[in-house]
């Protein structure tokens, strides 16, 4: 086999995690407390102002399905009465806790001293969180975020949520960690995240350029990892996100395409937007489907899902706990079926695709219900044709690659049909033109 081509800033990502799970694997002993939360509207900043080390369930989940242990872990969770249609994610973390809780990294996870549930549009994770309770015997307390049903913040949203961080939250974690709030420590943290939100934004927009320096979907995975995870408001996530900007923006000075694991993808047939959690367990072979037709993804709602900083949200240190409650609202798993719509539109639109794919995942709702008149919709409003996909995040039961490769490559055949009579006719003065677009500051 072929060695694995990586980025520069891939080893950089990596040399971050295997500390994370070291000072992990010495918690206990160091008195370091340890929060379990998840990645849409996580409140890290929150967690590292008070001194502990967050573990997000479902980071662990996905990395054991890259890492091919997830089908044993899943096969315990059913084994001990999991149904076969529950979240994947969810019994991939039961069955590794049940098996010795070994993480990704190899070693042992600590034990959390509590349990925060940011409730932003998944029921699963509510589920999910009494299963640990019950399992770890440990504190948990729910930060309840309000669906934007109507597409919109409201000020009572806002206020019902500082309610909640004042007198359920800070307490629950002050209780846990035996420290008291500070403020100006989350101030701090919340600083260090915004300057990581302008890097990981221009990142994210150069995908914009003709070639696209990013793969914005299965690259971009990578890329979105520290800030969706345990990184976000730290010194390391700047280093990082800085040093990736610097990376990115190499390569689109040089008209270079992204870093594919055979090499970089220079020679890109196909503009996409993509829709959907991507499949773990297969990643690779998933991503060669694309990338050996010349396909590269532009952007993507998945790597969206920690955060809608490219729609020009940042964290804000002069309003703390504010900002804490407009960045839960806003996640992408927390937006209306409309919302979504007329976000991936505008993907479509701004990046110039030429079509997009749904890959839609058999055990997670939160993405896959309603998908399919996602489809139809975004067909009507875009005019481009899109592309159905089905497997899932974790279980390798579901992922049929014959099947997927049928499937992308009579879509790409349709789209290079389509493409080639456009260009036997006049652009009409609305369609962007294929030009090189300067990064965003």
């Amino acid at each position: 086999m072929a060695t694995v081509q990586k980025d520069r800033s891939m080893q950089l990502q990596k040399d971050m995690i295997a500390e994370h799970f070291e000072l992990l694997a010495h918690a206990e002993e160091n008195h370091t407390p340890v929060v379990y939360t998840f990645v849409p509207g996580n409140l890290t900043e929150l967690i590292r102002s008070f001194g502990a080390l967050p573990v997000l369930p479902e980071i662990n989940a996905l990395q054991s399905g890259m890492r091919k242990q997830s089908a044993d872990y899943i096969a315990e969770a059913e084994r001990i009465g999991h149904s076969e249609d529950v979240c994947t994610y969810v019994k991939c973390d039961i069955g590794m806790m049940r098996t010795g809780n070994i993480g990704p990294a190899g070693t042992k996870l600590p034990k959390p001293d509590l349990l925060l549930l940011s409730y932003t549009g998944c029921y699963t994770f509510m589920k999910w969180f009494e299963l640990l309770r019950e399992e770890y015997q440990c504190p948990a307390v729910m930060f309840h975020v309000p669906y934007q049903g109507d597409g919109e913040m409201e000020p009572a949203h806002r206020e019902y949520m500082i309610k909640q961080l004042k007198e359920q939250v800070i307490p629950a974690l002050e209780k846990a960690t035996g420290r008291a709030y500070d403020e100006e420590k989350l101030r701090y943290h919340l600083e260090l995240s915004a300057k990581v939100e302008d890097d990981l934004v221009a990142v994210l927009q150069a995908g914009k350029l003709v070639p696209s320096p990013i793969e914005g979907y299965f690259g971009t995975v990578y890329y979105v990892g520290p800030i969706f995870s345990a990184f976000r408001g730290t010194e390391g996530g700047v280093e990082y996100y800085r040093a990736l900007r610097e990376e990115i923006e190499e390569r689109a000075a040089l008209g270079l395409g992204p870093v594919t694991p055979d090499g970089p993808l220079n020679d890109q047939k196909y503009r996409l937007v993509v829709e959907g959690p991507p499949n773990w367990t297969s990643f690779r072979d998933f991503w060669k489907i694309f990338y050996d037709e010349g396909a590269v993804a532009v952007a993507s709602t998945y790597t969206k899902v920690g955060g809608l900083y490219d729609q020009g949200f940042r964290h804000d240190p002069s309003r703390p706990l504010e900002t804490l409650a407009d960045y839960c609202l806003g996640c992408y798993t927390n937006l209306s079926l409309p919302s979504r719509i007329d976000l991936i539109a505008k993907y479509i639109r701004e990046y110039a695709a030429d079509g997009f794919v749904i890959h839609s995942v058999k055990s997670c709702n939160s993405f896959s219900a309603g998908q399919l008149h996602m489809l139809r919709e975004l067909e009507r409003i875009s005019g481009v044709p899109g592309c159905f996909l089905e497997s899932d995040l974790v279980d390798s039961r579901y992922y049929g690659q014959a099947n997927l490769k049928n499937r992308v490559e009579s879509y790409l055949q349709m789209l290079d049909s389509r493409m080639r009579g456009e260009r036997n006719v006049p652009t009409p003065p609305s369609k962007p033109d294929r030009v090189a677009l300067k990064v965003a500051p």
